[in-house]
């Protein structure tokens, strides 16, 4: 018997994030090592960012995000937001949830709000 044509545009998963990418992928052990050296650095993002206001784009967001950007020769921050989008990996060491897009978050990413935050992170010293 033939199978139905017709796509599946919903999909439900069962599976966390942290059993889809395999225990023994190269960016598990870079992850570890990302998330400590970040926890690090927290009380200095404190110190970069106002306590009132709107909450902006997480740095260590950002800068994992850049890291798979350097690792994966993302060409430009349009095609990394892109891969943020519908990369599971990506998503997943960047701290992204699978499942949910907050489009508003997204939108804002697009129009330029990445980059500001990208060149606010920059252009700050966390020494």
């Amino acid at each position: 018997m033939r199978g139905n044509g017709q796509q599946q545009l919903d999909v439900f998963s069962y599976i966390g994030s942290e059993e889809r990418v395999p225990q023994d992928h190269p960016l598990r052990s870079l992850r570890v090592m990302t998330d400590e050296a970040l926890q690090q650095l927290q009380p200095r993002f404190n110190n970069l960012y106002a306590k009132i206001g709107r909450p902006s784009i997480a740095p260590e967001k950002l800068l994992r995000a850049f890291l798979l950007q350097a690792l994966y020769s993302v060409r430009s921050e349009r095609m990394l937001l892109e891969q943020l989008d519908y990369n599971l990996l990506f998503r997943w060491f960047v701290g992204l949830i699978f499942c949910t897009i907050d489009h508003a978050h997204r939108d804002a990413a697009r129009t330029n709000g990445f980059c500001q935050h990208c060149v606010a992170l920059k252009g700050k010293s966390v020494d």
